[in-house]
């Protein structure tokens, strides 16, 4: 078994409107084979939890407005770290950083076919966290810390 066309459609609009927050890391794995459940995670990450809001209600919004779809349950909103939105053919994981690092969805995955994702969800792999990006996802400022400080890493030149 493999992921419908209309789950990848789902797939494709979720990642482009987490994309068009600045999510980082986005990338949709195929556990039709391995899950009955679900056809498709797709699992985006950002660097606070109200960005983790904007992400999630972005995703929502998109796929209302260009599919006509409504999640049939969403956990996680609350706490703002990882809110769940399960659209029945596909489950959307939108992650606080560290849950995600803590977590590791990724790697519980690792073994499922990856999907295939539009251009901007595609880059924004290579985008860091905690980066400040420009609406074309090139990095504008470093990552910052809790203070707003920009964190540097030295290079060493021995």
């Amino acid at each position: 078994m493999t992921v419908t066309d209309h789950s990848q459609e789902l797939i494709n609009v979720a990642a482009q409107a987490a994309a068009d927050k600045l999510a980082h890391n986005i990338i949709a794995f195929d556990v039709s084979e391995v899950l009955s459940i679900t056809d498709a995670f797709l699992i985006a990450s950002a660097n606070n939890d109200r960005q983790v809001k904007s992400i999630a209600e972005e995703i929502e919004d998109q796929l209302r407005e260009q599919l006509d779809v409504k999640p049939v349950r969403r956990e996680g909103e609350r706490e703002g770290r990882w809110i769940l939105l399960d659209y029945l053919d596909i489950v959307v994981h939108v992650q606080h950083s560290e849950e995600r690092s803590f977590y590791s969805l990724d790697r519980l995955w690792k073994d499922c076919p990856e999907l295939a994702l539009p251009a901007d969800a595609l880059a924004s792999r290579n985008r860091p966290e905690g980066a400040e990006t420009d609406a074309a996802g090139n990095v504008t400022a470093p990552p910052a810390d809790d203070f707003g400080v920009g964190i540097y890493v030295a290079e060493d030149h021995s």
